[in-house]
């Protein structure tokens, strides 16, 4: 019996251009009742071949029949269909032996790496369409079936920040060297790819501040004013911003604050071959909410969770990210004065609830961020008998 492992040696996590490493060993083992009964074949164990590469897997909740997506034609080592969608992309199988023969006891170990493309779709579970990643791993034992393994994968998506044209241009547009100023003293600079630069860019847009103030009316009067520091986060971060009801002119009684996705699903009219975009129900991944009756000024705090998508735009699907606001407005005058020592609170109160959209973008951040939080690496394993 051959018992196959394999493990990701560079995390779970990986953005869209990093390359990963996995680490693969075939051990030949057998059950402790056969220990005193083995044959001359089985003290030697011969694989014909194992092979290893990477599949993107696309699903609908749809009909199969409607999905908008076509499929890439796969080769004989590659696979073809199965229950967790159809395969959209896939990099070229890597051989990693033939004709291996390993005695009872030992073990080989083979490391398959391989980069993924920058600008590949990320891993996404949304309420209509699915992406999902995984190495598959494929042997074949001589005279018996093949047998695949499958190890998932989270990928995060670096192309919404930048161009990639604009990133590789810039790459390529490298100073030579006789232009360069010459100093004995200064360490050999470093070339930048598109990965890099990517990731400069994406510390520039998260860190820079650029606060927004909006003033929040209804038809009655001024609710308040919302002050958001700035438009553009990371995965961890919290969406900070402040709001400020003293100018406001109508009693704002609570207010909710939900972080929502929007799924946007882009078909195609085969009538006009013009692209129709179609959004899906929005849920809610963070929520925030006050009672503000009788506070001239609140703060929002809304973490962003490490497991959502950031937004990203891709031929079948593009998700976005918005802050969805819930106002609480009465006309009345809750506030008892100073003067009324015998004032209750009303039993009935009129009130009207107002909603606000505001789009905030949502990047990617660093996969250590993730995996830090997120439970240990294990090992896979297979046998093959």
């Amino acid at each position: 019996m051959i018992e196959l492992s394999a493990k990701l040696t560079t995390g779970t996590v990986y953005l869209a251009g990093e390359a990963l490493e996995c680490c693969i060993t075939f051990c030949h083992t057998t059950q402790p009742e056969h220990w005193n009964s083995q044959s001359h074949s089985d003290i030697l164990e011969n694989l014909a071949w194992a092979s290893a590469q990477i599949h993107c897997f696309y699903s609908t909740s749809g009909n199969s029949s409607e999905k908008a997506v076509s499929v890439e034609k796969t080769t004989a080592l590659e696979v073809t269909s199965c229950d967790i969608g159809d395969v959209v992309f896939h990099t070229k199988p890597k051989i990693l032996f033939c004709d291996l023969t390993i005695p009872l006891g030992e073990t080989k170990t083979f490391w398959y790496r391989e980069s993924l493309p920058i600008e590949a779709a990320p891993s996404y579970r949304g309420t209509t369409v699915k992406y999902s990643y995984k190495i598959t791993i494929a042997t074949q034992k001589v005279g018996s079936h093949i047998k695949m393994m499958r190890i998932p994968f989270r990928v995060l998506p670096i192309s919404p920040i930048i161009n990639m044209q604009d990133l590789a241009a810039l790459c390529g547009n490298e100073t030579t060297e006789e232009l360069q100023p010459t100093n004995p003293f200064s360490e050999e600079r470093k070339v930048e790819t598109p990965l890099t630069m990517a990731l400069q860019v994406l510390q520039n847009l998260t860190a820079r501040r650029s606060p927004n103030s909006y003033m929040i009316t209804n038809t009655r009067g001024k609710v308040g004013r919302f002050c958001l520091f700035k438009s553009a986060y990371k995965l961890g971060e919290d969406i900070v911003g402040t709001f400020d009801f003293s100018v406001g002119t109508v009693t704002c009684m609570q207010v909710s604050v939900s972080l929502q996705p929007e799924e946007i699903i882009k078909s195609k009219s085969p009538a006009k071959n013009v692209n129709k975009e179609s959004s899906s129900r929005s849920m809610t991944v963070a929520r925030f909410h006050e009672v503000t009756l009788g506070l001239t000024h609140s703060e929002l705090i809304l973490p962003i969770p490490l497991h959502i998508t950031p937004a990203f735009d891709v031929n079948e699907v593009s998700l976005r990210w918005r802050l969805h606001f819930e106002f609480v407005t009465t006309n009345e005058n809750l506030s008892p004065s100073s003067e009324d020592n015998d004032w209750n609170a009303p039993l009935n109160v009129p009130i009207e609830t107002m909603v606000w959209n505001l789009p905030v973008k949502i990047y990617s951040t660093l996969p250590k961020q993730i995996t830090q939080h997120s439970v240990g690496n294990d090992a896979y394993t297979l046998y093959i008998k």
